[in-house]
């Protein structure tokens, strides 16, 4: 049954790939094999009642922090070096651990019931003994099993798709759960299964199964199915069903397991939130190394002062260890010391860090300012630890499609053999429609008259011509309520259709038109070989895209097709007949005898100036299309047609039945259009291109670039109307509805910079290959056709002519694509199509195969013409990169598009000021470019701009400078080791820099680059899978949720709606989270050196013995509860600058950071000068009396819990009711501790008695004068510097904030001044209305 000897040895098997067979299969071998495959079972939950205490304590020791603190916890059990109870010792890190324990057990128990939940999931397998689907649970499905799925059922483990009750072999799934992404995707069916129906006996199915081993690349799989006849079928990613998507639109599958439980794709992305260390984290490491090497400072003081004290005392007054050795006491001291001086250490400094980011994120997650309302979409913060990171950004690189740009596509202009058409028409709407929505303003409703009438609701869209806002509504609740990518990849449905252009709708009308004689050259019609260009432009337009087609009532796989044939096939053949040879022909078949003309009259006649411009051919002899005759009549008969009349008619529809109820300025848009309207009138007309019972059609694409260009397509009635894995259905102009055989599809992706599909032609039977893709790589692959010399001069002129339009497209911002053909010969396609097989059936090295298989395809390539398409910027994009460049970070733009295209958008973007200068980088060799990057360097040197390349000097976007751009291949020389730091130099010499036709591999290699040379925060934002490795390369990645998928999102650190969003995260919630995070951190080292201190200075008059002056439950607490909460509210609600000064200052977000390093070092200084003025002047006013330890103790411990506090207060920014309380009760928790501790504690704290000393002191009018005196003194000096420094050296931060305050002042004298100026009766406006504001007029 199964061809065991083909099968390696078990242990090989499992190192290289996987075998599956069904699970009911006979065979022990294979049986046990599956058995070792994991079960479906997951289990996501990390303890077990048993196991939590010890793994989840072995978890913890992982931190160095807490491995101290038990060692010094432990050390205190030693009776020797004990310096208080040891169970006093234990409580700070039993507490830290239960605290972080009980965190941990609580996330997991919330993943365990979702295990329990998920693992309970019913779902439908064959069973063998039964003969029949049973319900089962998911936990019990294993590898090899079959699953029987209905629509809407979710997926329980990786399958391969072996039938759909589709009747073309597709099934539809939807991956939210996976990877966000709402747009369906299409599966296919196996090819070559004997599974006919969900009834069919699956005992029958005797095909093994070789595919590679579980990993994570939700994007490939690579195997084959091998059958009982020893045929081989490859299997890829769209035979593939991932676990936890959806099944849509499709009422059964049926698929056979292939991964189970924690091997799926699914659970192995299942990584959950991103770790990364931000560079906060690793400056405090360093500081807490300067803690330890303090500590270490300070004991080792302590140490040999006890062995000095000891050796030089003589005759002690009090009993003394004689017998131990001053050294060995010394020794002693030492580790006594550790004990006593722990918190010099922050315990619980980290725990306090998480707390505080938790407490950030909250907050920015809750903006509403970076919430999209129409995606109903807010930024999400997918790495929980470096918030901090995004106040320290110094280099930006950004993407340009999706990014910068809206990624809503609209089709602009076109190129076709030759001849440009500028739809000038179609332009002038658009800028009518953009021009009302502006004046309009946000929230308004707008009718415009374009093609169809419908209203619109359209915010706030900025005035630039560049500028297309995204945040509209949705037309209707019809389209609201089938909205998914592809209809969210226009603006509007005004900016989706294209008015066409009057000179194309007249050459094709020429085509369509029935009254045209065979005999008809006149010098107004369009030439044969013109016509064959446009038809298979149009044609490419609609079938080369993996676009999905479904209209309002029915689901995405079943689209309405017409069965009643209405075009003869007489007629058809007569039409034809008009032309020289078939319209679909490739120019490379192009006879000699069909062109008439000298080479010079042809160029002169084809090429002369004007769109009008066309070559006419003589009558074609009869005898030319005898041959195709009988194809046609075969395939023709057999399929189903559609009337396709005038085209012209298009520019008309929804105008003739104008209501009155339209608003006004539908005359202007009308008005603008009449030329177009006019021209289409004089054409010939038969009826309209699309019938009024015709369902809307519509396009889901994964990309807005294929729904343009379809929806372009359609303008020109070549309408794509439904797709299955076999074929497509289109309509083309003049002939209706054909079935066009799909033959391969070959995807887009970013290497190739192309797409292709082979088709078989439905009219010739032609293997026809159609692709789109980026020119500059079209453009190389295009070759002039064999045949006679005037064929191949007509085919250079239009090449020349389509790259003079290229060149021209780009200069305007407009995104090109290049669309060429070529026709495959039987034979070369059986070659080929060996060799793609091959590939496909390929598990080692199968990507490599199927490049190379594209490669060989893709030669020599016809072009048939370009498109020009707008993507408009999107809103505030200017203003965010010029605030972003004020604020001291450099941006820079890598993208894949033109060098045209990239300069105009970051002139569009203020990236490029009318100042700077433009310095080109293109070359073709490694030593031109090494020489070019020293003659640029030079000529920056020369022109006496400082250098902009130290972070710390960046320029504002104000100034002129010099502007790098460099092409992909120059960029492949600059990156190699001999030449990058020559880049780098010239690169952070310029203002900024712009990268074209770059990879994303270029991407990533030129932010390594960066972020490793010059040792910067980098940022990385994009919004598409090709942006994924530069999001990941850089410290902090931000994702766009935009129009190409989820994957920057999901690669990503921060994921926004919208480039303008980072305006405010970065100089808001970034300035605010570093300046928090850093200040607390300053304070924490400054209130535990304070506190640390008051024992040392003790210790000088104790004989550094290891005493302390208080009991041992104040001195574990008072870091550990009485002090920590206050830091923990600071470090969440401090603003030392408001948001709304910062997004107007964007200069403060560099200019006012806090440098932990170097404030570090000032912050011990002042904790040591507060330290001696709480410790000596208690000392002295208790100097000469009776006073016992603790009574000297309670002063000082109550002076250093108020000067800390108060330090706080003088040092926030920030002061609300809020951190009123929460100082009051930190104060009051002291005070009521040490009170009812001094009152009911009697033995508790041996060998000193408390009892009744705090008692005794706080009834002590000299307890109140000390603590204020103490107070006063250690912070009066910190008071009077700031005062000081702030008058000769005020801050950026504090001008702002003094700005601030006057322009409040100076509001409410001019409100107060307005009022009086008022009626008594009226509502008084003010600071407290902000709603109400008076003319600007009116206030004086």
């Amino acid at each position: 049954m199964y061809s065991l000897e083909r099968l390696p040895s078990s242990k090989e098997r499992l190192q290289k790939q996987r075998t599956v067979v069904p699970s009911f299969n006979a065979d022990e071998e294979l049986s046990l094999l599956l058995k070792s495959y994991k079960g479906n079972k997951i289990r996501t939950s990390k303890y077990s009642l048993l196991s939590f205490l010890p793994k989840n304590l072995f978890e913890q020791l992982h931190r160095a922090a807490n491995v101290y603190f038990i060692f010094l916890a432990a050390l205190n059990f030693v009776p020797v070096v004990k310096a208080f109870q040891p169970e006093i010792a234990v409580i700070p890190i039993i507490l830290v651990l239960a605290v972080t324990a009980v965190k941990d057990i609580w996330e997991d128990y919330h993943r365990y019931k979702s295990d329990h939940s998920i693992n309970r999931l019913p779902c439908h397998v064959y069973s063998s003994k039964q003969q029949a689907y049973i319900e089962q649970r998911w936990q019990d499905v294993r590898v090899g099993d079959f699953v029987c799925l209905s629509s809407n059922e979710i997926i329980p483990a990786d399958m391969l798709l072996l039938y759909s009750s589709d009747q073309r072999g597709v099934c539809y799934i939807e991956t939210a759960n996976l990877d966000g992404e709402t747009n369906l995707k299409q599966r296919q069916v196996v090819s070559d299964l004997p599974l006919q129906g969900v009834e069919s006996p699956l005992e029958s199915f005797h095909s093994r199964i070789e595919c590679e081993n579980p990993n994570n690349d939700l994007s490939r799989f690579r195997g084959y199915m091998e059958h009982s006849s020893g045929l081989r079928v490859g299997l890829h990613n769209n035979n593939l069903l991932l676990r936890s998507c959806t099944v849509r639109n499709t009422e059964t599958v049926v698929g056979i397991v292939v991964y189970a439980g924690h091997e799926t794709k699914a659970m192995m992305n299942n990584s959950g939130p991103r770790y990364k260390r931000s560079q906060l984290e690793s400056h405090l490491n360093t500081v807490v190394l300067w803690c330890v090497l303090l500590l270490f400072v300070m004991c080792l003081t302590a140490a040999i002062g006890h062995g000095l004290w000891l050796k030089n005392r003589k005759d002690p007054v009090f009993k003394v260890d004689t017998e131990t050795s001053p050294a060995l006491a010394g020794f002693y001291v030492f580790w006594t010391m550790i004990i006593v001086l722990q918190v010099l250490i922050p315990i619980s400094l980290y725990v306090s860090i998480e707390v505080v980011k938790l407490g950030q994120i909250y907050f920015i997650h809750n903006d509403l300012a970076l919430y999209n309302q129409q995606l109903d979409s807010r930024i999400q913060c997918r790495a929980l630890n470096i918030t901090e990171d995004l106040g320290q950004i110094q280099y930006l690189f950004s993407d340009k499609t999706g990014t910068l740009t809206e990624n809503k596509m609209v089709f602009r202009r076109c190129s076709i053999y030759g001849v440009e058409y500028p739809h000038e028409e179609n332009a002038r709407r658009l800028e009518v429609y953009e021009a009302d929505r502006s004046e309009e303003g946000s929230g308004r409703s707008v009718t415009l008259q374009s093609g169809r009438s419908r209203s619109l609701s359209c915010r706030h869209s900025s005035v630039s011509l560049h500028t297309l806002t995204a945040e509209e509504e949705e037309e209707e609740e019809e389209l609201t309520n089938h909205s998914q990518p592809s209809t969210r990849a226009f603006c509007s449905r005004v900016a989706k259709e294209v008015l066409p252009d009057p000179e194309l709708v007249r050459k094709l009308n020429w085509f369509l038109s029935p009254a045209l004689a065979l005999s008809d050259g006149s010098s107004g019609a369009s030439s044969s070989l013109e016509l064959t260009y446009i038809t298979d432009f149009f044609l490419a337009l609609a079938i080369c895209n993996s676009v999905v087609v479904s209209s309002a009532s029915q689901p995405r796989h079943v689209v309405r097709e017409e069965q009643t044939p209405l075009k003869s096939l007489e007629e058809i053949k007569t039409m034809f007949q008009r032309l020289s040879f078939s319209p679909f022909s490739a120019l490379s078949i192009l006879s000699p005898p069909q062109i008439k003309a000298s080479p010079h009259t042809l160029a002169h006649r084809m090429f002369a100036r004007g769109k009008t411009g066309s070559l006419d051919f003589p009558p074609p002899n009869n005898s030319t299309t005898d041959k195709s005759e009988s194809s046609l009549e075969g395939t023709l008969e057999t399929s189903s047609l559609r009337p396709k009349p005038d085209l012209s008619s298009r520019v008309m529809e929804g105008n003739s039945g104008q209501t009155a109820g339209r608003e006004v300025k539908d005359d202007v848009i009308d008005s603008k259009t009449d030329g177009a309207r006019q021209d289409a009138e004089d054409l010939t007309l038969e009826e309209d291109c699309k019938s009024e019972a015709d369902e809307e059609l519509l396009y889901e694409a994964e990309s807005p670039d294929e729904a343009a260009l379809v929806h372009a397509a359609q303008a020109y009635c070549c309408t794509l109307r439904g797709r299955s894995a076999e074929s497509l259905t289109v309509d083309l102009p003049g002939i209706g509805s054909l079935s066009v055989p799909l033959l391969h599809i070959l995807p887009f992706d970013s290497d190739r910079k192309k797409m292709s599909v082979v088709v078989r032609h439905p009219l010739t039977g032609q293997v026809v290959v159609y692709t789109k893709g980026a020119d500059s790589v079209i453009m190389d692959l295009t070759g002039a056709p064999k045949g006679a010399d005037e064929a191949q001069e007509i085919y250079r002129h239009i090449r020349e002519q389509t790259q003079n339009h290229l060149d021209s497209y780009a200069r305007e911002g407009l995104r090109t694509l290049c669309i060429a053909k070529k026709v495959l010969e039987e034979e070369e396609y059986q070659v080929w199509l060996k060799g793609q097989l091959r590939a496909e059936s390929s598990i080692e090295s199968r990507e490599e195969l199927l490049m190379e298989s594209a490669l060989r395809l893709e030669t020599s390539l016809t072009l048939l013409g370009s498109t020009g398409i707008v993507d408009r910027l999107q809103e505030e994009v200017p203003e965010t990169i010029e605030a972003l460049q004020k604020a001291g970070i450099k941006v820079w733009i890598l993208t894949g598009d033109k060098k045209e295209t990239a300069v105009n958008i970051a002139y569009a973007c203020k990236l490029l000021g009318p100042n700077d200068q433009l310095l080109t980088a293109s070359c073709g060799s490694k030593d031109a470019c090494a020489a070019l990057l020293l003659e640029l360097q030079l000529e920056v040197d020369r022109s006496g701009v400082p250098a902009a390349g130290n972070p710390g000097t960046c320029r504002s976007g104000g100034g002129a400078g010099f502007i790098l751009v460099i092409d992909g291949r120059t960029l492949d020389w600059a990156l190699q080791d001999d030449l990058k730091e020559d880049f780098l130099l010239l690169s952070c010499s310029c203002k900024a820099l712009l990268c074209c036709r770059s990879t994303p591999l270029q991407k990533s290699q030129v932010v390594r680059l960066v972020r490793d040379q010059l040792a910067v925060m980098t940022l990385a934002v994009g919004d598409g899978a090709n942006d994924v490795s530069m999001i990941q390369e850089a410290d902090v990645g931000i994702g766009i949720s935009g129009q190409e998928g989820m994957q920057a999102v999901m690669s990503s650190d921060f994921a926004i709606s919208r480039f303008k969003h980072l305006r405010k995260l970065l100089l808001v919630h970034g300035h605010w989270c570093y300046a928090r995070l850093a200040n607390m951190i300053l304070y924490f080292i400054y209130k535990n050196v304070m506190f640390v201190n008051l024992l040392f200075w003790y210790q000088f008059f104790c004989g550094f013995s290891g005493s302390v002056m208080t009991n041992a439950w104040v001195l574990i607490l008072f870091n550990l509860l009485f002090t920590s909460v206050p830091p923990l509210l600071c470090g969440v609600l401090d603003r030392h600058t408001a948001a709304h000064t910062l997004m107007q200052l964007p200069q403060l977000y560099s200019a006012s950071k806090v440098s932990v390093p170097h404030m570090f070092w000032v912050t011990v200084l002042d904790a040591f000068y507060q330290s001696l003025v709480c410790f000596f002047v208690p000392y002295c006013a208790f100097a000469g009396s009776s006073v016992s330890v603790l009574s000297f103790g309670s002063p000082i411990n109550a002076s250093a819990l108020l000067i800390i506090l108060l330090h706080q207060v003088f040092e926030s920014p920030t002061l609300t009711w809020i951190h009123a309380l929460v100082w009051l009760l930190s104060a009051a928790s002291y005070f009521g501790f040490v009170l009812l501790f001094g009152l009911f504690c009697v033995t508790c704290s041996p060998p000193t008695n408390p009892l009744g000393v705090e008692t005794l002191q706080m009834s002590d009018p000299l307890f109140y004068i000390i603590c204020a005196l103490t107070t006063v003194t250690a912070l009066i000096p910190r008071l009077l510097f700031r005062a000081l420094f702030n008058t000769l050296h005020p801050s950026a931060v504090l001008k702002s904030a003094q700005t601030d305050r006057e322009d409040s002042e100076n509001y409410r004298r001019k409100m107060q001044r307005w009022n009086q100026s008022r009626p008594k009766n009226r509502l008084p406006v003010c600071a407290d209305n902000p709603g109400l504001e008076p003319c600007s007029d009116t206030v004086s």
